[in-house]
């Protein structure tokens, strides 16, 4: 069987949370490892960005269960504590980086997180080393600004100055970018494409077919607290709602469409 859909997770940190706050962005090294195997056992694996892309573009067959795994931002946990899991099962994974502030700290995080606490980003050895490991890095932007607020210079700059330092220092092009925060408009949009970039993913979540536009692409949020159950049905309904009641609702919806006139009264 061929995939007719592909789900494209969206992760950030990985290691222990201190806060309530982190919790949204940051899972446990142990609770990844559980994500990752339960996926495994339910029939799915990753894929690189590159042939998601080549599906969408070309129609180039991937297998049911196929997925794409993104980290946004790089932090130094995703070596640490992702990769290890990920070289045992085989799969590649994605991770969009801040240009400006590779070997860093997420300081744009400073302002919203109670603590005030920021966490290490990789550096550019720790780079290369994870390129030989089966993942690939583009584009964060230069310094995780909200797009839709600048003016165009200064997007552009944003756009298309992280894309050439990255495609120097890790030797090969930076096609696909990811708008942090999730924010974008029309602009923002016509800017990316003209920052040469072949492809671009938002946080809308949602299945991704071929006919999505291929530079909203759309990401499923999973978040620090969910449990595998809950990134199962996350990745089976294509929503950032992993509950039991969502699911529930689900097929009742569907059970209701089915009657005559579409369950209306």
């Amino acid at each position: 069987m061929t995939a007719a859909r592909i789900p494209v997770l969206m992760y950030h940190r990985v290691g222990d949370a201190n806060n309530a706050w982190e919790a949204r962005y940051a899972i446990s090294a142990a609770n990844f490892r559980a994500h990752m195997h339960a996926l495994s056992r339910a029939g799915c694996h990753a894929v690189g960005i590159d042939a998601v892309v080549d599906w969408l573009e070309n129609g180039k067959a991937l297998p049911a269960g196929a997925f794409l795994l993104t980290f946004d931002d790089g932090f130094r946990g995703v070596r640490e504590h992702a990769l290890p899991v990920l070289e045992k099962l085989g799969w590649p994974s994605t991770v969009f980086l801040v240009s400006d502030l590779i070997g860093g700290e997420d300081v744009w995080t400073r302002t919203s997180n109670p603590s005030g606490q920021t966490y290490p980003l990789l550096d550019a050895a720790e780079l290369r080393d994870m390129q030989q490991r089966g993942c690939s890095f583009h584009s964060h932007s230069r310094s995780h600004a909200n797009l839709p607020t600048l003016n165009d210079s200064d997007l552009a700059d944003q756009l298309t100055v992280s894309r050439q330092v990255l495609s120097q220092l890790l030797g090969q092009e930076a096609k696909y970018f990811a708008y942090p925060f999730g924010q974008l408009d029309e602009r923002v949009e016509t800017a990316t494409r003209a920052a040469g970039y072949r492809a671009a993913f938002s946080t809308q979540p949602g299945f991704n077919r071929r006919d999505v536009n291929r530079f909203r692409i759309r990401r499923l949020e999973i978040l620090g607290t969910d449990t595998p159950t809950k990134l199962r049905r996350k990745i089976r309904y294509g929503s950032n709602d992993g509950s039991l009641m969502h699911a529930i609702l689900y097929y009742l919806d569907r059970m209701r469409s089915r009657l005559p006139g579409g369950g209306r009264p």
